[in-house]
């Protein structure tokens, strides 16, 4: 074999080589490849497998292998759980606790036949009223049938000849035409489903153990009349100055509707719902029902706003313009806590800005951060800001500014920073909560600009959880209308607690004084839940006996 031939051979013996190791290569990049997706299915699945677990058998099936309950059932693991102290609010005298309440003195009196002297037997006379003891006396809701008389006067000289001159007495108009339903008893209706949360087929049940057969389809019909024709101009006029505001909350929640055009009855829908923030001015909380979670609804609802729009993560919320989107941090916070396992789940508390537990200062990890799983760390920097943030409450929102930015920002930058460290397995929930947090870091860091602002949208969510109660206890809305009318109807009386009125009175009073002012906006002005006749009207107990439609003050409205 020629010297040219052994070349173009180990030419070819090389070539062969290369290839194969090119394969063998790719094929390792392939396996490697195929190992990483394969590990990260495995930690999707075990923390899938582990939620399932909490959510179907509670604490006690929180396991994850068969060496993990040999070692529970050969060994007792003590945990240390983090001592804390709630702070103790003075208790309430008795006083404090009924002075809102009317006084009815009853006197004991002396039997007749004792009411003599036992020396001299002389008539004895009252001295004084010695107080012995109080009790409360409740009574029960009392439904009556109002028959409305009309007077008529007659001229009894014109009559003798034989003419007639003839008054009538003013008779107060219907709420409804041709229905039985008074201002009360529709205001007693609504304060049952908007503020107790009970369905209707218990009001239905309820009322017939006060005596009045009233089916559940004519309560509900007065619900949706009262929310469509007196309910729904004062709705709106909150709307107008809602709009008008620096800070509002958004979020939203699930419900369903079982007649909707087009729809399916298991079809989802949403509440959503739009409140004030802390800015020193009066509360509003407005609910609007809605068939999807498509960003246009609040872009929609919001139009004309301009100011600050704290809300979760949800992407929808991007598409309402000319806002500055400020992230809740109670969210991410949320994700981190929901990365950990359970064992660590008991031993860490997420702190909260409103809560009267007395806690030591939650520290960052800084030194050893191996013996921390990251899921704990992140934990520990958002309770570190909750933390500082119930310090600021009694602040100004000038003060409370200052004080975030000298000690809140750096506690931003060290926790961004160390993110970037960090490298989860691909879809964990360490993942999501990682990506979640670097997603939002600016509006995740907004509140930082107004003092105002807050850390959280708790705020929102307490509302829609105020919804959801009702919502567990009725399940679904028949009707668009009456989904509708629900919208309304938990505005109002959501808004009447933020401005701290008695509920029932600051409906029965809308419904009193509606009839007459639907088309009036002075009138509707009067009846703002922050205007001195509701605040003085509303504030106190309910009053249905002397305040009625034939005999109620009028609106205090400017005379022209």
């Amino acid at each position: 074999m020629s010297t040219k031939e052994e070349n173009t051979l180990l030419k070819t013996i090389i070539e062969t080589q290369a290839s194969r190791i090119k394969e063998q290569e790719e094929t390792i990049h392939e396996l490697r490849k195929m190992v990483a997706e394969l590990q990260s299915l495995k930690a999707n699945l075990e923390e899938t497998l582990e939620e399932f677990r909490r959510q179907f058998f509670g604490v006690k099936s929180e396991k994850t292998s068969s060496k993990s309950k040999e070692d529970s059932q050969t060994e007792k693991k003590s945990v240390t759980v983090k001592e804390h102290k709630r702070e103790r609010k003075p208790k309430a005298t008795r006083e404090e606790l009924y002075a809102n309440l009317p006084i009815t003195e009853i006197i004991c009196p002396v039997k007749d036949e004792d009411r003599y002297c036992d020396w001299c037997n002389a008539e004895m006379v009252p001295v004084t009223s010695k107080f012995v003891r109080e009790e409360i006396r409740i009574t029960p809701a009392k439904i009556e049938r109002i028959h409305y008389l009309q007077e008529v006067l007659v001229c009894p000289e014109c009559h003798k000849d034989h003419d007639g001159s003839f008054k009538a007495g003013v008779v107060p108009k219907s709420l409804f035409p041709h229905s039985p339903a008074s201002a009360s008893a529709v205001a007693y209706v609504i304060f049952d489903k908007g503020f107790m949360g009970l369905p209707y087929y218990r009001m239905e049940t309820a009322f017939k153990q006060l005596g009045a057969r009233i089916p559940r389809e004519t309560l509900a019909n007065w619900c949706i009349l009262a929310a469509k024709k007196y309910l729904l101009p004062v709705f709106n006029r909150l709307h107008k100055e809602l709009l008008k505001r620096d800070i509002i909350h958004a979020d939203e929640t699930t419900c369903q509707v079982l007649r909707e055009d087009g729809r399916e009855a298991q079809s989802t829908s949403y509440m959503w719902i739009y409140s004030t923030g802390t800015d020193g001015l009066p509360g509003i909380v407005l609910y609007e029902y809605q068939p999807g979670r498509g960003g246009a609804y609040p872009q929609e609802f919001l139009s004309g706003f301009h100011g600050k729009l704290q809300c979760d993560g949800y992407q929808g919320y991007n598409k309402v313009d000319d806002v500055q989107l400020i992230c809740c941090s109670a969210h991410a916070r949320r994700k981190f806590y929901e990365a950990l396992p359970a064992e660590k789940k008991k031993t860490i508390k997420l702190l909260d800005v409103n809560s009267r537990e007395t806690i030591k200062e939650p520290e960052i990890p800084q030194k050893d951060l191996e013996k921390y799983i990251p899921a704990e760390i992140g934990v520990a920097y958002f309770n570190k800001l909750f933390y500082l943030e119930r310090t600021y409450k009694d602040l100004s929102p000038e003060e409370r500014q200052a004080k975030r930015l000298e000690q809140e920002v750096p506690i931003w930058e060290n926790f961004f920073g160390w993110l970037g460290t960090l490298h989860p397995t691909n879809g964990s929930k360490l993942e999501k909560a990682v990506n979640y947090a670097q997603n939002h870091k600016d509006t995740l860091q907004g509140y930082l600009q107004d003092g105002r602002c807050e850390l959280s949208n708790n705020k929102a969510e307490r509302n829609a959880k105020s919804y959801a109660v009702g919502r567990k206890n009725f399940l679904f809305h028949t009707s668009v209308n009456g989904a509708i009318a629900s919208s309304v109807i938990y505005s109002l009386v959501e808004t009447a607690k933020a401005n701290n009125l008695n509920v029932f009175q600051y409906i029965y009073t809308l419904l009193l004084y509606m009839p007459g002012y639907t088309d009036k906006s002075e009138g509707i002005e009067q009846l703002m839940p922050w205007s001195d006749f509701i605040q003085e009207h509303c504030s106190g107990l309910i009053d249905v006996e002397t305040v009625t439609v034939e005999n109620h003050p009028e609106l205090p409205l400017s005379k022209k």
